[in-house]
């Protein structure tokens, strides 16, 4: 039987110092293998959400301003339309990550995806259908240079989600930022 190790400062110190370079080394171990297929999973939902929000396009070239990640969608040598990436740290759940399409031509919104959210289930994370096409708060088609895109309670045009007026708040912050970055892009 083996002998008990003895209760002193020294050995307490020793077993946790092992303890923890244990556990760290199989937490690195679990990050170098996740790594990877999480990278490849945003990467994928990131092409699907521009596809989803863009007309058919022939090439697609990426362009950073002012921090936004763009993407311009070309057909033949004309610039058809612009996915831009924007964000609002204002959700009900916080943060609210959303690809937003735009008509380069009009400046009209052709569609958006909404990228990563933490919303209230039943509630806020209705905007991933509450403002598309044909729905009740839709925004798709307007242009927010001549629509007043924002909730109806804040004046705007847009109806918000029912029980959920902060989320469709930050939804319309996030639209607003993508159209400014949408209207710097060199076109």
């Amino acid at each position: 039987m083996a002998k008990k190790a003895k209760s002193t400062l020294l050995n307490m110190f020793l077993s946790l110092t092992v303890i923890a370079v244990v556990a760290a080394a199989v937490l690195a171990l679990i990050s170098s293998v996740t790594k990877e297929p999480i990278e490849a999973s945003k990467r994928a939902k990131t092409e699907n959400a521009i596809k989803a929000v863009l007309p058919p396009f022939d090439r697609l070239e990426d362009q950073d301003v002012n921090g936004m990640k763009c993407h311009l969608a070309y057909k033949g040598d004309d610039l058809a339309a612009v996915a831009v990436e924007s964000a609002s740290e204002n959700g009900f759940g916080g943060h609210l990550g959303i690809m937003y399409g735009f008509d380069a031509a009009t400046g009209n919104i052709t569609g958006y995806s909404v990228l990563e959210m933490s919303e209230t289930p039943g509630l806020g994370a209705k905007a991933g259908q509450w403002f598309q096409e044909g729905a009740k708060g839709c925004v798709i088609g307007k242009n927010p240079a001549t629509d007043n895109l924002t909730v109806k309670k804040d004046g705007g045009d847009v109806d918000a989600i029912s029980g959920s007026t902060i989320t469709s708040r930050a939804f319309c912050e996030a639209l607003s930022a993508a159209y400014e970055t949408f209207q710097q892009i060199e076109k």
